[in-house]
């Protein structure tokens, strides 16, 4: 385990400690089960977010993606659509999406924090003028839960979202394009030397994103029984935060997605821990933003001494 997981788990641990004491309600079943079927399509978002941060570039257009791809699954439900082609239409709309970012930042060499901020802002704006603000109803049955009992639904979200992660976590570890990811955010003119093509890396990843903000988007509407136009709203920010905490370099070229699942259970726990202990929760963005100024400040930092260290 790495020191950061290891710093996690003991920052987890200690949470959880607290909660016995001051919060045991925390601990009840359905609560746990909220817990985990609610942040499954998080995961799968962060999932998507490490890959783009590793790659040494940005996303905050991902919350205005989920909420497009959310309404496309709602529309392509409604017109008789089985799942399976529903939950497809919704990762291709995403990747559509994500292609167009990444021809933005890597075709157009628009810095990526612009040029998603700007997808982001006309997105969210064209949804809201197409749907009105209204949410998608008149779903079929077989929408909410997968078809599937309201228990079968809550046990079908979290282990589609961990195959998900699994299989994306092994592909950055084992495959060749996987490690092209890191190589390009760690230095894209080294990987250009080594033969990689760093501004197609890029415009993948971005495509990579996109689908998997579409797969988040199904895991997130199938809860309910109406789609509502106004989903993902803040979801950028918690995403990014949970990627940064786990270990992800906003730099580029380190991270790893088992330090983003230890984000994710982590900023999770502290939303619902909040609630649970009567504290406000407009705290919990303030706290997802701070926690983002904590981990870029300690990089800035660490930065010099991992110089001197690897020069010694």
């Amino acid at each position: 385990m790495r020191r950061r997981e290891l710093d996690l788990a003991v920052l987890y641990a200690s949470l959880l400690a607290l909660l016995v004491f001051a919060a045991p309600g925390f601990f009840t079943a359905g609560n746990l089960r909220d817990l985990v079927v609610g942040h499954a399509a998080m995961l799968v978002a962060a999932t998507g977010m490490t890959l783009v941060i590793v790659a040494g570039e940005i996303d905050v257009s991902i919350g205005s993606q989920l909420a497009v791809c959310g309404v496309v699954a709602g529309l392509v439900a409604k017109a008789g659509m089985p799942m399976p082609l529903v939950a497809l239409a919704a990762v291709v709309a995403g990747a559509l999406l994500g292609a167009v970012n990444g021809a933005l930042v890597a075709g157009l060499r628009i810095p990526s924090i612009v040029a998603t901020l700007a997808t982001m802002l006309v997105l969210r704006d064209g949804l809201r003028w197409a749907t009105g603000g209204a949410w998608v109803q008149g779903l079929p049955q077989h929408f909410q839960w997968f078809g599937l009992s309201q228990r079968g639904g809550e046990l079908a979200i979290p282990l589609a979202s961990l195959a998900v992660f699994g299989a994306v976590a092994w592909g950055a570890r084992a495959l060749a394009a996987g490690r092209a990811v890191y190589a390009t955010g760690a230095d894209a003119e080294s990987a250009e030397l080594l033969g990689l093509r760093p501004r197609r890396v890029t415009f993948w990843v971005f495509v990579g994103m996109g689908g998997l903000s579409g797969l988040a988007a199904m895991l997130g509407a199938v809860r309910f029984s109406e789609v509502q136009a106004s989903a993902g709203i803040g979801l950028e920010m918690a995403v990014i935060a949970a990627v940064v905490v786990g270990g992800a370099s906003i730099r580029g070229g380190r991270g790893t997605l088992f330090g983003t699942l230890a984000g994710v259970v982590l900023l999770g726990t502290v939303g619902t821990a909040l609630t649970f202990l009567g504290v406000s929760a407009y705290w919990e963005r303030a706290l997802q933003g701070a926690i983002v100024i904590a981990a870029v400040a300690v990089e800035a930092v660490g930065k010099p001494a991992r110089r001197r260290a690897r020069a010694a």
